[in-house]
């Protein structure tokens, strides 16, 4: 039987089967979605590209002369993801063993990211362009943390490798195209895709509250976006690329932030 090209990337998910999971619990700020992850690319894959991914970028750094050059700037960014890093069992307790890393990179390039498993880089441009407060670090890598907490890297190259017409049903079935494929796939969706709008809600909201927990000001997170939409005009910063606009952003961000107000406040006390 023929299958059309809307019909292919269907197709293949059914072979490979979707599972329905919980990658974390809601949290105060209620992040419930159902996530669907196919058997395309399993958890241990995931952490394996990005262990590789990340050890990759960290030589390349080093190699160039770029990586952790300022010292005040890594203790400074370490201790901000040290105390986010201890809030992430209330919504995933495994998350506590993560090998987490955290590595600053000198570019002027606005952004910051944390891979699956813990990985962190923040860079430069994100602390000296953006002039960011400790709150507001906060609530930038705490975005990029709930990012990894969600699995969403996973749930995108799932959607990517099914939707890949270039692989066969037979090389989905046994896995050999999926593995094939991984790194770069990998390397795509952490880099170059955008996230969807669901992915950066949940990420906003699951940062605000590991920041409010920590002990930062959650409404930094508006300041922060405000900050790069004022940097954005006349220009462009990479890490809008992958990212809703701004005004959509700060609009929700304003109402998540309220929510998880009161646990910054506990925390402070």
């Amino acid at each position: 039987m023929r299958i059309s090209r809307m019909m292919a990337p269907m197709a293949l998910v059914a072979v490979v089967g979707c599972s329905a999971v919980q990658t974390t619990e809601q949290g105060a700020v209620g992040v419930g979605r159902t996530q669907y992850m196919s058997g395309l690319v399993s958890p241990q894959q995931v952490e394996q590209a990005a262990a590789q991914n990340y050890a990759e970028t960290l030589a390349d750094a080093k190699s160039k002369g770029v990586l952790n050059t300022d010292a005040a700037a890594v203790q400074r960014v370490s201790a901000i993801a040290k105390r986010l890093i201890a809030q992430v069992p209330r919504f995933r307790q495994d998350a506590a063993a993560w090998d987490w890393q955290v590595n600053v990179i000198d570019s002027e390039e606005v952004n910051a990211w944390c891979m699956p498993g813990g990985r962190i880089a923040v860079y430069t441009g994100m602390i000296d362009t953006v002039k960011a407060t400790d709150d507001e670090l906060a609530a930038v890598i705490g975005h990029e943390i709930a990012h990894a907490l969600r699995e969403h890297a996973r749930e995108q190259m799932s959607r990517q490798m099914a939707a890949n017409l270039g692989v066969s049903v037979l090389g989905a079935a046994t896995g050999s195209a999926a593995a094939r494929d991984l790194g770069g796939t990998f390397s795509q969706v952490m880099f170059t895709l955008p996230n969807s709008r669901e992915a950066e809600s949940e990420a906003d909201a699951i940062g605000v509250e590991l920041a409010a927990r920590a002990g930062y000001d959650p409404r930094a997170a508006v300041t922060l976006w405000q900050k790069m939409a004022a940097l954005s005009q006349g220009g462009s910063l990479e890490i809008l690329s992958t990212h809703p606009s701004p005004a959509t952003r700060i609009a929700d961000l304003k109402q998540k932030a309220e929510v998880v107000v009161p646990l910054y406040q506990q925390a402070r006390r």
